[in-house]
């Protein structure tokens, strides 16, 4: 007896299920991310919330906040203008100090550093599920 035994390639399997880069599950997971970090994110005027919108290809797996100061918000360590050791104006240059910032939550009280981090440890099955659902996975 002979047997033969075709099997799709893995490339082709992604792509039936929209798990490759720019995929409609891989969209999803983006959207999804984004839309779920906006409670845990600083709000003071949007921009920061608005950022990961803006500097993130839907598809690509690789959510970019592009605000100036999207780096340090995130860690949650004040800055201070190298020269004065004072608060920073746009276009200095800026040192970080170990001071923790402190996150104004009026408008998301979950607000505050690792705000991905946060979210994914309380989001993250929701997302799967979605994600699997789109998939088609059982």
């Amino acid at each position: 007896m002979n047997y033969n035994l075709e099997m799709k390639s893995i490339n082709q399997l992604c792509q039936e299920r929209g798990i490759q880069v720019n995929g409609r599950t891989q969209k999803f997971i983006d959207q999804e991310v984004i839309r779920l970090m906006d409670p845990y994110t600083p709000n003071l005027n949007g921009i920061l919330i608005k950022s990961a919108t803006m500097g993130t290809k839907i598809g690509s797996g690789d959510i970019k906040q592009n605000a100036p100061y999207a780096r340090y918000q995130y860690y949650g360590k004040l800055m201070v203008s190298s020269i004065t050791g004072s608060a920073w104006s746009h276009g200095e240059s800026k040192v970080l100090t170990d001071k923790d910032l402190i996150h104004n939550t009026s408008k998301n009280s979950l607000a505050g550093p690792f705000w991905f981090e946060r979210m994914k440890a309380d989001k993250k099955e929701q997302i799967l599920r979605g994600a699997q659902k789109i998939a088609g996975g059982r």
